[in-house]
């Protein structure tokens, strides 16, 4: 397209979804993925990309714009497969967390350990949240976080390694740069949903995806994006904070679906899987959670390096053996995964896995 032209459908894409909440008009899948490629390739104006995504959430979005925007996406990301059959694809919010010691980034590790070649991706730190993420508590771990599709790939395929980091700068560029122009906008834009199905390694046969939401209407959404994105299957947990890992005190419900059909729904009872804790998830230091507490800057320049470095600490100890509620969630979480993927009949089942190879210590070794 031209220039005029390009400035033209977005100025025309404007008009319609921009109108307020009761005349704002849908757009096609294609001119939402026109739309979002102008955004992407850096020709759209910054105040009509601001109002293009803003506008689109207000109005709510339907599943042809969600796809159109999508395929743009998709188009300008970069995926490599790894030299294995499956791959899990496991997203926490990118914004990461912030009431809780999280425990989330280590499940590739147990993971792998049970031979599910899982990569997990994100950012350094996102908004609105700007908590912490996979990235910083991996970086603090020892682990590489910038890695590119191909490199992570690799170590995917690694027997002694089978777990890896992409961080979106590496493997959609393009998106990660709309990061200063999400930050101006506020708001959770589509994208927020949108870039945990992007998948920056699949398997040779099979790509898997495991997510986590919050609101009900999400699981139905996700489970359409990932079909529409190529997921041979998808897990979608109901997690503390939106992660892939639930209370420790309730029942967590898993949406999920197998070779791209409809998805159903199972709850997952901690009690069944022999976790009985005092609390929802690990909590806060006292002293972390006093300084996040009283910080009166903005949340954008919030520091988390201490949350980091404590989650790091937490979560090898976890993978060492050591009880407690960061262990516990590992065991939830990868008990779902593993009974997702057909490892283990039952979650119970998968737990007391997971459960005997955290206490071996064995798992602790695929770690630097």
């Amino acid at each position: 397209m031209t220039k005029l032209a390009d400035a033209q459908l977005m100025r025309s894409i404007v008009q319609r979804i921009a109108t307020g909440p009761e005349l704002s008009k849908d757009i096609s899948r294609e001119e939402a993925y026109g739309g979002m490629r102008q955004i992407l390739d850096g020709v759209a104006d910054p105040v009509q990309a601001a109002i293009f995504l803003i506008a689109l959430r207000m109005k709510r979005e339907t599943d042809e714009e969600s796809r159109g925007v999508l395929d743009a996406l998709l188009e300008t990301t970069e995926t490599a497969t790894a030299g294995v059959d499956e791959v899990l694809n496991l997203a926490d919010p990118y914004d990461g967390f912030l009431r809780m010691l999280p425990s989330n980034p280590f499940l590739p590790v147990v993971l792998a350990s049970f031979g599910v070649a899982t990569v997990s991706h994100g950012v350094e730190r996102m908004g609105p949240k700007y908590g912490v993420t996979h990235r910083q508590v991996l970086r603090e771990a020892g682990v590489a976080v910038d890695d590119n599709p191909a490199r992570a790939a690799e170590r995917l395929a690694d027997p002694e390694v089978g777990f890896a980091y992409c961080d979106q700068a590496r493997f959609a560029p393009r998106l990660h740069a709309l990061t200063e122009l999400r930050t101006r906008i506020v708001k959770r834009p589509l994208l927020t949903t949108l870039e945990v199905i992007l998948p920056p390694v699949r398997g040779r046969k099979g790509t898997h995806l495991m997510t986590g939401y919050v609101h009900k209407p999400y699981p139905r959404i996700y489970a359409f994006l990932a079909r529409h994105a190529g997921f041979d299957s998808a897990l979608i947990m109901r997690g503390l904070e939106g992660g892939v890992i639930p209370s420790l005190q309730k029942a967590g419900r898993a949406f999920h679906y197998h070779d791209g059909g409809d998805e159903a729904h199972t709850d997952i009872d901690p009690v069944d899987l022999q976790i009985h804790s005092a609390t929802r998830s690990a909590p806060l230091p006292e002293d972390i959670a006093a300084t996040l507490a009283a910080e009166n800057t903005p949340a954008e320049q919030r520091d988390t390096r201490s949350l980091a470095r404590a989650a790091c600490v937490a979560g090898l100890e976890a993978l060492e053996g050591k009880p407690g509620p960061i262990r516990e969630g590992l065991v939830f979480g990868a008990a779902a995964a593993l009974w997702h993927l057909k490892r283990y009949p039952t979650p119970a089942k998968a737990a007391a896995a997971v459960r005997a190879g955290l206490d071996s210590g064995n798992i602790r070794r695929r770690l630097p």
